[in-house]
């Protein structure tokens, strides 16, 4: 997953007389250092333009203009799952951009341990050297399941269903991993939310073999998400705890589950309600 976000700086200077390598200034940061093992780690280069002209970057089927170097702790590389293919760019004199990467789509993160990163950008005609960018260091950590599940899916293989819950950066977050059954690789892990651990969260299956969850988000707000066998988050809904008991999770006798003893909760409409509530309370009061 790749993502553009310009930013336009005034060109002070013009530096087209220094060496290539000095006129691209490049830079790389893991926004989030702590990572649950398998899910995505997202890196941002950011490259600012100090040729005093445009500048064209582009791949070939030799040569690539942004490549990764990510590594162990003991400096080893870590493979490759498929090298990422980035189209043409064109940076103005004086501009700045970022793009970000999903790194776990190009690398084989699935281990725990700490990694380093460095990002390479080749200038017009480079083929060998290139600008690189700083070392930037992240960790994947293994967390043992809250819950796990095996279920079987079409072509004979099975699918498990891991619902953990993962503190980083003083947060804790529910997770939902699926591990194919054949290759015990991670087909996906991604947060479904920030969890209160004043509940335990619910968890069930049902007849189409999709893993409905439900936790405590706030001290009155429960979410209920439905996930599928390949990771897709099909169903996110959120419920208002009811004045007697908390929400749950029901498995009816045909194997669909429902939520009961809730009350559905609308954003957009609580937002409506309370800015009625605001505006009634600031009309004047009627004098007799």
């Amino acid at each position: 997953m790749t993502r553009w976000m310009p930013t336009l700086l005034a060109a002070m200077l013009s530096f087209a007389a220094l060496p290539a390598h000095a006129q691209l200034a490049a830079s790389l940061k893991i926004p989030k250092k702590n990572h649950l093992a398998g899910e995505p780690v997202m890196a941002v280069v950011t490259l600012t333009n100090h040729s005093g002209r445009d500048l064209s970057l582009h791949s070939d089927g030799r040569h690539q203009w942004l490549d990764f170097m990510v590594k162990r702790s003991d400096g080893s590389p870590v493979n490759i799952r498929k090298r990422p293919l980035f189209g043409s760019m064109k940076i103005g004199a004086g501009q700045t951009m970022a793009r970000e990467v999903n790194l776990s789509e190009h690398f084989l993160l699935h281990d725990p341990g700490n990694f380093t990163v460095t990002g390479v950008v080749k200038m017009p005609g480079q083929t060998v050297e290139g600008t690189a960018t700083n070392r930037a260091f992240f960790s994947q950590i293994n967390s043992r399941p809250y819950w796990s599940q095996k279920v079987g899916v079409r072509g004979g293989n099975t699918r498990e269903f891991r619902l953990i819950q993962f503190s980083a950066e003083s947060k804790t977050r529910l997770y939902a991993q699926i591990v194919d059954g054949r290759t015990a690789q991670f087909v996906r892990t991604f947060p479904l939310g920030e969890i209160l651990q004043l509940r335990k969260p619910l968890v069930t299956i049902d007849r189409q073999q999709r893993m409905h969850t439900m936790f405590l988000a706030t001290p009155t707000l429960w979410v209920h998400c439905v996930v599928d066998t390949d990771g897709g988050l099909v169903n996110r809904q959120i419920h208002r705890r009811p004045p007697q008991g908390d929400p749950k999770l029901l498995t009816l006798a045909d194997g669909t589950v429902q939520v009961v003893n809730s009350i559905p909760y609308d954003p957009k409409a609580e937002a409506v309600r309370r800015s009625a509530t605001r505006n009634a309370s600031e009309r004047p009061a009627i004098p007799y």
